[in-house]
């Protein structure tokens, strides 16, 4: 598996994986239908703005609707003979500190049918060193406490349980696990 800069060559790989059910937003799952739409505007620009280091791309919406600030952020395709999820890292730049309405540094989805090879793991591994190349020291990571496979994910890449907290109600308001990886000189 490596992780790919999104491409415009590769586009139709991400499409299908779309059009078969798959959402690259854990928590808004008509995102997937809003990309479909936004890819058959302007492939070139979509595929552009999924990395987004100086948040050029205008505001995020949150599974409330409510609309947000961009932060930075780097998007990378998980690619093992073909598409099989994203993974993405935001950041507010000077700081490990996150907006209350960001979940975290890093997030991931893999599509459903390559579960359970451990392409997550390997993918969370795999963006760390970008982390660090940024400046952060750590990042935070957060997830359901009724996803026990992405805790392991987690786990496996060095991140300890630091907080269980309730996520701002544009976030859905749902208890929330945090964990934080320790990014090593």
């Amino acid at each position: 598996m490596i992780l790919l800069k999104p491409n415009i060559d590769n586009i139709p790989a991400y499409v299908s994986a779309l059009q078969r059910g798959w959402s690259p937003d854990n928590l808004r799952s008509e995102a997937a239908q809003e990309q479909i739409a936004s890819i058959s505007k302007d492939a070139k620009s979509f595929v552009l703005n999924l990395d987004d280091p100086t948040a050029r791309a205008g505001p995020v919406t949150l599974p409330d609707g409510s609309k947000v600030p961009r932060l930075p952020s780097i998007r990378r395709w998980l690619w093992d003979d073909g598409f099989c999820g994203h993974i993405s890292l935001r950041w507010k730049p000077g700081t490990e500190e996150l907006p209350p309405t960001c979940a975290g540094h890093i997030g991931y989805a893999v599509v459903p049918w390559r579960h359970g090879e451990g392409l997550a793991s390997a993918a969370l591994v795999g963006i760390l060193p970008e982390a660090k190349a940024i400046g952060l020291r750590y990042v935070k990571i957060t997830t359901s406490p009724d996803n026990p496979a992405s805790v392991r994910v987690i786990e496996k890449a060095g991140g300890t349980l630091t907080r269980t907290y309730i996520a701002d109600n544009a976030l859905g308001g749902h208890e929330t696990l945090e964990f934080k990886i320790a990014l090593a000189d």
